[in-house]
């Protein structure tokens, strides 16, 4: 975590730490040569998440299925 705090807005929603992680390496395969744009997507969904307007499986869900 270099360019924002993601972490604490995780655990505000709930997420464990082993979908966290999980969701760190989906973005870092979008993002592989921008890492913030990774956190920045990554606190995002954390932030949608803790919102209720979407769960992590959905979030991990989404993301895995969004490229072909």
């Amino acid at each position: 975590m270099d360019y924002f705090d993601y972490e604490s807005i995780a655990r505000e929603a709930g997420i464990s730490e082993d979908r966290l992680a999980r969701i760190v390496a989906t973005m870092e395969r979008d993002f592989p040569h921008d890492l913030m744009m990774c956190e920045l997507h990554v606190l995002r969904a954390c932030m949608a998440v803790r919102d209720g307007q979407i769960t992590a499986d959905q979030v991990l869900a989404t993301s895995t299925t969004a490229k072909p």
